[in-house]
């Protein structure tokens, strides 16, 4: 078995402007296995954890020790990834493949400097991951991610619509639409990159605009519903299993029906066992 280099932060800043950077969301481990498996280049422990794991309406009731519980599980699902029998030491290393961020959620940071150091310093020691990840780019978050780039935690920074502040918005809304608003999330991208941000998530923006950000910053710009011009993509990894309740997200696309298939399976075994058809000899002892 070759080994696959496990994308490590400046591998993934390295990629700007090259093939595609591909990101997925997992919430557990074997998730996290499945996700490393199909070689995604990085693995992003969200706060959508709120809406798709945890039945909340919005990603705001997340806290931090729910974000590290979910990240260590991803991480273990990652390590024990299947690897050929007999592979050499190396080739098992290797298999772990995907960069982990860890999103740093609502109240964690953001309030002060020393709150969000220390809950960045919590998400990686704890949580197993190699970055983390913060909304916004106010004074406080562009002088947290410079402390914790300086600690050696890697930041990825998330702006345009920013899931934490969703009241503030009114909704799940497209942001940037006016030239002023434009400039304003472009600004903002570049504090950030020059705060020491190793990549930036642009969420629901008109595509004019992502395409005019992925060109003035020297960081990977990975869009999600910010159309095709980033320098990648990152999705609900619910949404692309067919897992999500409800209207789909314009900006996914359900690539296999996994509730009916989950669903027909529940349904197959509940018949059997009021038929007693399941468990045969071949399930007994």
């Amino acid at each position: 078995m070759s080994t696959v280099a496990r994308v490590t932060v400046p591998m993934f800043r390295a990629r700007k402007g090259q093939t595609p950077l591909v990101v997925v969301t997992a919430y557990d481990a074997p998730q996290g296995r499945l996700a490393d498996a199909a070689g995604v280049d990085a693995i992003l422990i969200g706060d959508s954890l709120g809406m798709t794991t945890l039945g909340y309406d919005t990603t705001l009731p997340v806290t931090l020790d729910d974000l590290i519980l979910h990240a260590r599980a991803v991480a273990r699902g990652q390590a024990t990834r299947t690897v050929e029998k007999n592979a050499s030491e190396d080739a098992v290393r290797g298999a772990r493949h995907a960069l982990l961020v860890g999103d740093l959620p609502f109240g964690s940071y953001g309030i002060s400097v020393e709150d969000g150091v220390r809950s960045g310093v919590r998400m990686m020691q704890e949580g197993n991951v190699q970055a983390v990840k913060v909304e916004g780019a106010s004074e406080t978050i562009e002088e947290t991610t410079r402390r914790l780039v300086a600690l050696g935690v890697p930041v990825m920074a998330h702006v345009g619509l920013t899931p934490q502040a969703v009241h503030r918005f009114g909704g799940f809304k497209v942001q940037g639409r006016t030239d002023d608003e434009g400039d304003r999330i472009l600004t903002d991208v570049r504090r950030m990159a020059d705060a020491g941000a190793f990549g930036v998530v642009l969420e629901l923006m008109p595509s004019d605009l992502a395409r005019r950000i992925t060109a003035a910053v020297p960081i990977p710009t990975i869009g999600i519903g910010a159309g095709p011009d980033c320098d990648g993509q990152v999705q609900v990894l619910h949404d692309l299993l067919g897992l999500t309740d409800g209207r789909l997200p314009r900006h996914a696309h359900r690539y296999v029906d996994a509730a009916r298939v989950i669903q027909t399976a529940v349904s197959e075994y509940a018949g059997d066992v009021r038929a007693r058809r399941f468990p045969t000899a071949d399930n007994s002892f």
